[in-house]
């Protein structure tokens, strides 16, 4: 297969992009940039019943939110395959359905829902298949008179499964795969709504448009059977095959579902989704303060690795190392704690300027842009999110209101109140008030008076910060200010919260 490299996400409008859903996006785009292919965007809503409005728009935001810009298809302006909307190819369907009836290959059925319930009531094994099709109403088990009689009866298509064959097909990821058609079923591929089912639609869009590598979820890897079939009823040349491993539960147990996140407390959908008809809202990754290149790296490993120690990757780097030869089997783990570790890497690479405009934006202070920008480079080395640089750093704004209880009890000790009187008297000759000089002062004072380095510093950060721990104290004071620094080591510890 010598021509170019063409992919495709084909996502159905039935609610918000599933994380699971995203990385395969993620992993299709990677593969067509490394390849130097293209990536397609293809909405397949031939299932109406389930459409939800608004959720193609929010498909195409949470893919543009991560970086994930499609070559053509729905959302952008360029291709010459569309219409990449499947609602608005029926036409096309109904020509290829017609071929397979033709040849055989299909056959109209006109079983009402009743009838079919019955049989799968007598036998929940029960499946339309070979062994069946022919005591049930269809074009093969009546005469051409019994069907003359039913030509105004709603009907579906279904394809004829052949007795005694094995499909086989090979996978990018679990090698060969075979199949015996004894285990399959006669699936509708053309509904009375006059739409085709995934199973064809995807078939023939996917020809047209010249997919030459489908790249699913495993949860699709039972129909690839079918999707060969189809392939070969038309005389047509298959793409290649990855199926994907499933995205796991945090305990390792079960695939994670679409309602994981609200029970247990973290997002699995890409950004904030608002359910139209109840008006609950679910919670994304981008309003819970994730980078969208955080959470890209983060889903990149979930289920792929380079074969290095590297763990941290831009999307530019992603599409660089990716390949689909080193896409596990088995389930990947979804580790939220390892997703904020990947946020927390990210921040560090970010440029102090724009971690200011992010402080601006959000609260209301009196200091300067180099002030800031020392606040942003202290602060984003101890964080996992950007509003904690505001959370936790909230002292450069304005003096602690609130001490920690728990390192006041246990470190704050009975002449922590003298060695902080004799230290600010020290800092308030100070001069040239740099944290260079104030750790000076303060060494020589703990030596000269055998102080232990950490009693007396947490001493001077509580009062500093309101903190057990946090970035150099120092270089806190320094931003700070001496005439601030010394007023705060003049307040008193809450007699509630003394030791």
């Amino acid at each position: 297969m010598n021509q170019k490299i063409r992919v495709r996400f084909a996502p159905s409008p039935t609610g918000p992009l599933h994380i699971g859903g995203l990385r395969t996006a993620l992993y299709n785009y990677l593969y067509a940039k490394k390849m130097g292919g293209d990536f397609i965007l293809r909405i397949e809503d031939t299932d109406q019943k389930r459409f939800v409005k608004g959720a193609e728009d929010y498909i195409i935001e949470a893919l543009s939110w991560c970086g994930i810009n499609p070559s053509e298809g729905i959302g952008t302006l360029k291709g010459d395959f569309g219409p990449y909307k499947q609602s608005e190819r029926s036409e096309i369907y109904k020509e290829y359905v017609a071929k397979l009836i033709e040849s055989g290959f299909a056959y109209l059925a006109y079983d009402s829902a009743e009838e079919l319930n019955e049989q799968r009531e007598k036998n929940p094994n029960w499946k339309y298949d070979a062994q069946s099709r022919m005591h049930m109403k269809n074009t093969l088990s009546l005469s051409s008179d019994q069907v003359e009689t039913l030509k105004k009866e709603p009907y579906v298509v279904r394809i004829k499964i052949p007795e005694e064959r094995t499909f086989r097909f090979s996978d990018t990821i679990r090698g060969e795969v075979s199949i015996d058609s004894s285990t399959m079923d006669d699936k509708v591929i053309f509904k009375s709504d006059g739409l085709p089912t995934y199973h064809l639609a995807n078939v023939v869009d996917d020809h047209l448009m010249q997919i030459t590598d489908v790249i699913r979820g495993e949860e699709w890897l039972s129909s690839t059977p079918l999707h060969v079939f189809l392939y070969d009823c038309f005389g047509w040349t298959k793409p290649r095959f990855s199926h994907l491993p499933l995205l796991l539960k945090p305990t390792g147990k079960g695939k994670l579902s679409k309602r994981d996140g609200d029970k247990m407390g973290f997002p699995v959908f890409p950004l904030d989704w608002v359910d139209p008809n109840t008006a609950d809202r679910s919670m994304g990754f981008k309003e819970q303060g994730y980078l969208p290149e955080a959470l890209v790296n983060f889903l990149a490993f979930l289920g792929w690795n380079p074969g290095t120690e590297k763990e941290l990757y831009s999307l530019e780097e992603l599409c660089k190392d990716f390949s689909l030869q080193r896409v596990g089997k088995s389930g990947a783990r979804f580790d939220i704690e390892k997703a904020k570790w990947f946020n927390g890497q990210h921040i560090k690479n970010i440029p102090p300027k724009e971690i200011v405009t992010y402080i601006q934006d959000k609260i209301n202070h009196s200091l300067d842009q180099i002030q800031l920008e020392a606040i942003a480079t202290l602060m984003k080395e101890r964080v996992q999110f950007l509003d904690q640089i505001i959370e936790k750093g909230d002292f450069f704004f304005s003096a602690p209101e609130e001490f920690d209880e728990k390192t006041i009890r246990k470190k704050w000790k009975e002449d922590s109140p003298k060695i902080v009187s004799d230290l600010s008297a020290i800092f308030k000759k100070i001069e040239v008030f740099k944290a260079e000089s104030l750790k000076a002062e303060f060494e020589s004072y703990i030596a000269k008076h055998d102080i232990g380095f950490s009693k007396a510093l947490i001493a001077l950060r509580i009062l500093i910060t309101g903190k057990g721990s946090g970035p150099d104290l120092f270089k806190c004071m320094e931003l700070i200010g001496k005439q601030e620094s010394i007023e705060r080591l003049q307040t008193k510890i809450p007699t509630a919260i003394a030791p």
